[in-house]
């Protein structure tokens, strides 16, 4: 097997479109343009993930690579044929939106395939032992994306479309979903929630989005009860609690799952920089949940990258986790380390997430879950 870590991406998963938006709020009315535009699901915060690991040096000792789009056959896995019609014939035509904040533009049917293609691949890299990881730098986003209805700026379930890939190909049969994006991953959790091959676990920022869905009596139903974990953390939340909510509450299910490949949802918008969310994460904080699950797995794991919306904050968190992943030596300074850990004092820290954590790992096991 290869030890090295694959990176897969595109430069046109970077031209999807969202429209002319001002954070969540449509641009008109009282409602004034912001000077970048659009969208808070932008290009330039993945871009500059990879602009930093180039000037890092740490792209030269990866394996970049691109992929191919997922095909029809392999969106149909998860997604009605009625679905992917319409999506195709709006993208096809001016774009427009589907469901709950998912507008695009023209073209974007096929970009949205292409970001469900660079996970695929990501997955088979890894599986046929061509790398030891891989980390699929996807957009649009997938985990909020229902069957039906895409929402959260996600138009296709690009981490189950390619688990259903893997399945269909022989390359697994049990396959874990660590989703740690600071929004509940609730498409993901329904397309697997009867399942009991594919478990989920979301840790997320208690009803931030969406505002129903992510409570800890979400367990799974039929054979799939006790294959679902949601993990809702108060908002204040930062490295300490997610550290322990890692070792108390995640790992131990890991481990029993035993599953023949860990999926990580990543997210990096648990960052205490990002303007939709109000969680406390940092860099730091995301390479040692990585080395957590490396810890668990040999080192075999792929990341499918999510949310995360601060054009400073999330380079620097995306790289230190690719560090990790390959061993790497590059470092990445966190520019804003200082701020962030004098926000965040240990004599607050271990009194706030000692009780959080206590509380929801008191649920679980009421639950079944754990």
């Amino acid at each position: 097997m290869s030890e090295k870590t694959a990176f897969v991406w595109d430069e046109k998963c970077f031209w999807h479109f969202g429209g002319n938006y001002a954070l969540l709020s449509p641009v008109g009315g009282l409602v004034q343009p912001l000077v970048s535009g659009g969208l808070p699901e932008a290009p330039e915060t993945k871009r500059r993930l990879k602009n930093l690991m180039d000037v890092s040096g740490l792209s030269a000792e990866l394996a970049l690579m691109g992929a191919k789009a997922a095909t029809l056959e392999d969106l149909k896995r998860v997604h009605p044929e009625s679905y992917l019609t319409r999506f195709k014939e709006m993208s096809d035509n001016d774009g427009g939106e589907l469901g709950l904040r998912t507008p695009f533009g023209p073209g974007a049917f096929e970009i949205a395939a292409l970001s469900a293609g660079l996970v695929t691949k990501a997955i088979e890299f890894v599986q046929t032992g061509k790398a030891r990881n891989a980390y699929a730098l996807s957009r649009p986003p997938g985990h909020h994306c229902l069957p039906e209805w895409p929402n959260g700026f996600c138009l296709l379930a690009n981490i189950a479309i390619a688990i259903e890939a893997a399945r269909a190909n022989g390359l697994g049969k049990r396959f874990a979903v660590l989703d740690w994006d600071v929004h509940h991953g609730n498409g993901t959790e329904a397309i697997f929630l009867d399942r009991d091959d594919v478990l989920t676990i979301s840790i997320h920022q208690d009803r931030c989005y969406p505002h129903d869905t992510g409570t800890t009596d979400v367990v799974g139903t039929g054979r799939g009860a006790g294959f679902n974990m949601n993990i809702p953390l108060p908002p204040g939340c930062g490295h300490k609690a997610y550290l322990d909510v890692m070792e108390r509450l995640v790992l131990p299910k890991l481990r029993d799952f035993d599953a023949d490949l860990v999926v990580i949802a990543c997210g990096f918008d648990a960052s205490g920089f990002d303007p939709l969310s109000r969680m406390m994460c940092s860099p730091e904080t995301y390479r040692l949940m990585t080395r957590m699950v490396m810890d668990i797995t040999d080192g075999r794991l792929v990341a499918a990258h999510e949310g995360g919306y601060s054009e400073l904050y999330v380079p620097f968190c995306g790289h230190a986790m690719l560090e990790e992943m390959s061993g790497s030596d590059i470092p990445a300074e966190d520019p804003l380390k200082a701020r962030i850990t004098g926000q965040q004092p240990d004599e607050y820290a271990d009194a706030f997430h000692a009780s959080v954590v206590t509380r929801l790992g008191e649920e679980l096991r009421a639950n079944g879950v754990l």
